[in-house]
């Protein structure tokens, strides 16, 4: 099997395309897309966010100390798209989009109501980190859209199309092709 050496580069694809919402001391908002957004712990439960400095949703973040993150679908691929490649220093991503506010319950960052779930968050922590700084926050609220519920109110996220975002194109996410822990759990004999 031949391979290639390349130089050094963030090959570690596909990640989510997230909405970070925030809001601004005077009451604005803007929205800005991230692929670099994951999970860093889970007791208390902590995501992070890598955002370059000159983005106009950096400061406001490191200014207020709050973000959202709104999962992405299949029907918000375009606006995930633009809100990452106009800057909110220039217009109204909500109003161009024509993107419903959610308003938070717990942080003044406003979430995207289309999104199935938008995660609230308190920042913790920023790590300087050279291109980028990244957000390590905890999350102190998740809204979850009823849809998605099954009727003994578990979370049906396979069915939102969710999409993720590799090497500069987006894709929707595909079938489940197994559950945690699937590949030890002991099978029914056969009669």
């Amino acid at each position: 099997m031949a391979r290639q050496n390349w130089r050094a580069s963030n090959m570690l694809y596909p990640v989510p395309a997230v909405l970070v919402g925030c809001r601004d001391e005077e009451g604005r908002d803007n929205l800005m897309t991230a692929a670099w957004a994951g999970t860093v712990c889970s007791d208390p439960v902590m995501v992070s966010v890598s955002i370059r400095k000159e983005r106009f949703s950096h400061d406001i973040i490191e200014n207020t100390g709050e973000f959202t993150i709104s999962l992405t679908t299949t029907g918000l691929a375009r606006a995930a798209d633009y809100c990452g490649v106009r800057s909110g220093r220039d217009v109204d991503k909500f109003k161009e989009m024509k993107l419903t506010k959610l308003e938070s319950a717990k942080i003044r960052a406003p979430g995207v109501a289309e999104s199935p779930v938008v995660l609230e968050c308190r920042v913790k922590q920023i790590a300087r980190l050279g291109s980028h700084d990244m957000f390590v926050a905890e999350v102190v609220n998740v809204s979850v859209d009823e849809r998605f519920l099954d009727g003994k109110g578990r979370l049906e996220l396979e069915k939102a199309d969710l999409i993720a975002y590799s090497h500069g194109e987006y894709f929707a996410l595909g079938k489940k092709i197994g559950r945690f822990g699937y590949s030890v759990r002991k099978r029914p004999k056969k009669r």
